[in-house]
């Protein structure tokens, strides 16, 4: 009897430790998208670059409770419900510039100067003629 009772307290507590991970992978994610979401509809503005649901780029002409004015193309307007914008697209200014490219290393520097790679294979993809071959 001892037995049987301890084996079920096992298996609840496994059963508990499985909803709370599942809640820690699943649920617990998508509140906090859910609320960024929320946050980047109630900060929507006129003047904004937003992207639809649909997958259409606009600008945001008019706002009211429920829905927004984009403007898709010069005196070309559509109607979409609030929560169809899926996000607003960041102006080409506020991106970050890309890093440049590293410098190649000495040895591939030579190699590249001389027209082989550093594997030893010339432009061409044929095997350079300094290999061994044998």
């Amino acid at each position: 009897m001892i037995i049987a009772a301890s084996g079920g307290s096992g298996f609840l507590f496994i059963i508990v430790i499985a909803f709370l991970l599942l809640w820690l992978i699943v649920v617990r994610p998508q509140r906090k998208r859910q609320n960024q979401q929320q946050q980047m509809l109630s900060e929507l503005q006129v003047g904004d670059e937003v992207l639809t649901a649909g997958g259409i780029y606009g600008t945001v002409s008019s706002l009211e409770e429920d829905q927004v004015t984009v403007e898709i193309a010069p005196r070309t307007e559509v109607r979409v419900a609030r929560r169809a914008i899926a996000g607003i697209t960041r102006d080409p200014e506020d991106e970050e510039p890309e890093e440049e490219p590293e410098e190649p290393d000495d040895e591939a520097a030579a190699s590249s100067e001389e027209g082989v790679d550093p594997n030893g294979v010339n432009p061409v993809g044929e095997p350079s003629g300094d290999e061994d071959r044998g």
